[in-house]
């Protein structure tokens, strides 16, 4: 029962520490909406274009979490980002 409840706990703080691609867009100063999902999808095919907005510095687990965010929420999408949320 003690090894369950420390595999809780140690599951508890990696979700706490993940970043959420929201934080992340936020961060960078991008808003989904600002795109269509196609758009973001070359944004992070091209080294160049990543680098333009910063996503180059992010570790491979943060960028994937911020391009399902931004495709998620992109202005094609069927939830798309509304301003000031």
């Amino acid at each position: 029962m003690k090894k369950l409840f420390s595999i809780a706990v140690l599951l508890c703080t990696v979700n706490m520490l993940a970043t959420d691609g929201k934080s992340l867009a936020i961060k960078l100063g991008l808003s989904a909406s600002s795109k269509a999902s196609t758009q973001w999808n070359r944004v992070f095919k091209k080294e160049r274009k990543m680098k333009k907005y910063g996503i180059h510095k992010l570790n491979s687990t943060d960028r994937l979490a911020l391009k399902t965010y931004l495709m998620d929420y992109a202005a094609d999408s069927d939830t798309p980002e509304a301003a000031g949320i």
